[in-house]
């Protein structure tokens, strides 16, 4: 099977043409910004929100503004020209590009690229391991989706290393924050509560729609609070509502538990009704 195109810079490469300088920011500093899409046999999955996401980042990175329109039209021609996957995974990756051999920015424009892969499903449930180093709420980055993700993989390597399938991130402060690709909701006395975005944690889309669509309030919550919750479940792009089974190691009272299984349910069916909602 020929291999899906890459579109680089305005262009619907084959993969041997898509050729990125080694002198690029994103791969010197990581210097860049990020999103991933979810697409389902083709058609992209809430795109208007990642791409607004994606300029808010840009902003605070100080790059320039990206092209909304390019990117969507440069999204569906990646997923015309692959497979038709049932689950397939959209990253847009938009750099400072060519720079010099340091932290100072170049000239050259931005990089910008799309990528297509088959997206396998995750577990029904996560087995989740809390790290021993904290997210700062306060670090400028804080909030955005850059590709400075060395944190990230060393947390999840952490968490795999001791059977878990995602890390859990607490903050300087204390309280809970994130996974390295997820957000986390948990319930407690019937109350289904998510840190809020002053916790450091990345502003998620399905976080959000979750949120609009399942209900749940905002508040920050002592990272101990993972520990003695009723139930608790993760949400991502791809992984949609992703019910918690364990935490380091001890299990959930329920996976999913009644609100974790309503908020499954409501997802699923508001996003078989709206693919850019």
């Amino acid at each position: 099977m020929a291999q899906p195109k890459i579109w680089l810079n305005g262009e619907l490469l084959d993969p041997e043409r898509a050729v990125v300088s080694v002198f690029d920011h994103g791969l010197m500093v990581g210097d860049g910004i990020f999103e991933t899409v979810k697409a389902q046999h083709g058609e992209p999955f809430a795109l208007t929100r990642h791409l607004r996401r994606l300029a808010r980042s840009a902003a605070g990175l100080g790059l320039p503004e990206p092209d909304h329109d390019a990117l969507a039209q440069g999204t569906l021609e990646v997923l015309a020209a692959a497979p038709k996957w049932p689950l397939a995974r959209v990253r847009i990756t938009y750099t400072s590009g060519p720079g010099p051999l340091g932290s100072d920015r170049g000239d050259a424009g931005p990089t910008v690229s799309i990528i297509v892969a088959e997206q396998k499903p995750f577990p029904p449930a996560a087995d989740v391991t809390v790290v021993p180093w904290p997210r700062s709420e306060r670090a400028a980055v804080a909030g955005l989706k850059t590709t400075s993700y060395a944190e990230n993989a060393l947390a999840l390597a952490y968490a795999k290393e001791r059977g878990g399938g995602e890390a859990i991130f607490g903050n300087l402060a204390g309280n809970l924050c994130e996974g390295t690709g997820s957000n986390i909701f948990v319930v407690r006395g019937g109350r289904l509560v998510t840190p809020p975005l002053s916790s450091g944690c990345l502003a998620g889309v399905t976080r959000a729609l979750v949120l609009e669509w399942c209900g749940g309030e905002e508040e920050d919550l002592p990272l101990e609070d993972l520990y003695r919750a009723d139930e608790a479940f993760l949400t991502s792009t791809t992984r949609d509502v992703q019910p918690i089974r364990a935490v380091d190691g001890t299990a959930m009272p329920d996976a999913p538990g009644p609100i974790t299984a309503k908020a499954m349910e409501a997802f699923a069916a508001h996003a078989a009704e709206l693919m850019d909602p």
